[in-house]
Order: C-alpha cells, then structure tokens, then sequence
C-alpha cells in the first residue's frame, strides 16, 4: 500500500472500521443482560447472564453495518485511475478531431498514421502506412512541424516523427 497517497476520507473510514470493530467485540464480550418480572403491584429488573438488552441488540446491528460497509471501502478498490500516458494520448486523439478538419489531404493521412501508432512512429514508415511518397510525406510533415503538430527527432539514418503536446 503506499502511505503517500492515503487521503482524509480513508483515514477516517479506517478510523471508523477500527472503532466499530471495537466497540462489536466489547459488546458481544461483556453482555448487560436484564430480566425484567412484571407482577401485579410492581416490575422488577434483574441482570440474567447470557442474553443482551435491546439497547445492546441495536450498538451490535449498528456496529455491524457500519464496519461492514467500511470493510467493504477499504477492500473494494474505489477507482481505477488511468496511466498518463493514456489519458495524454486520449487527449490528443480529441484533438486530432479538431485539427483534421483545418489540415490538406496528405497532412490529414499522416497526423492520422502518426495518432495510429500512439504518436510516436518512423517517417519511413509513414510513407508505407499512407501509401504516399518519402517526397510528400517530407513536404507534409514540414508543413506540420511549422504548425506545431509534430516535432522530428534523427535517430540514425532517418528521423523518428512524435506528437508535439
């Protein structure tokens, strides 16, 4: 478990399962029963050991409900978050929906090729995925550079294209 992301509400819920687990098992130990003998002048209450009061029967229901549903917090898990890089991606697929309609033919296959392949794919690559030639894919890709779209990083005898964020 990592105790730097351990926020206010799990705190107190594990505050409240701890308690509530407590005051159970101090309950069910140390019964108060009563007898109570109901006469035709008088009522008389006396202890009998073994059996529970009502006041006792509702602390234990209570008890039991909420360490139940606290246990069931702390076990259950409360949210999936989603790594970064799937919601930056995610983001920028959003953005391809604005940005397609303001770019030429060409630029639109290859931002769309580039998005495929998670925003990160070799300008050779491109070309095949496209079915457009290393010319119009190099005249394309400039034109996104210069938009700000892509950036191009030479990796060895050619060029890695990514997303620019």
């Amino acid at each position: 478990m990592n105790f730097k992301k351990i926020h206010g509400k799990t705190v107190f819920v594990v505050a409240l399962f701890i308690i509530s687990a407590l005051i159970l098992v101090v309950k069910l130990l140390n019964s108060t029963p009563i007898q109570i003998y109901v006469g035709e002048n008088n009522t008389v209450v006396t202890q009998i050991p073994g059996f529970f009061t009502t006041t006792d029967a509702i602390i234990l229901i209570v008890t039991s409900i909420v360490l139940g549903i606290s246990g069931a917090y702390l076990l259950l898990p409360v949210s999936v978050e989603k790594p970064a890089e799937v919601s930056v991606l995610g983001e920028r697929k959003e953005r391809w929906e604005k940005i397609s309609k303001a770019l030429k033919d060409d630029e639109r296959k290859i931002y769309k090729a580039i998005l495929d392949s998670d925003g990160l794919i070799n300008q050779s690559e491109i070309a095949e995925k496209t079915g457009l030639s290393k010319s119009n894919v190099s005249r394309s890709l400039d034109l996104l550079e210069s938009k700000g779209l892509v950036e191009r990083k030479r990796r060895g005898m050619g060029n890695i294209v990514l997303l620019k964020s």
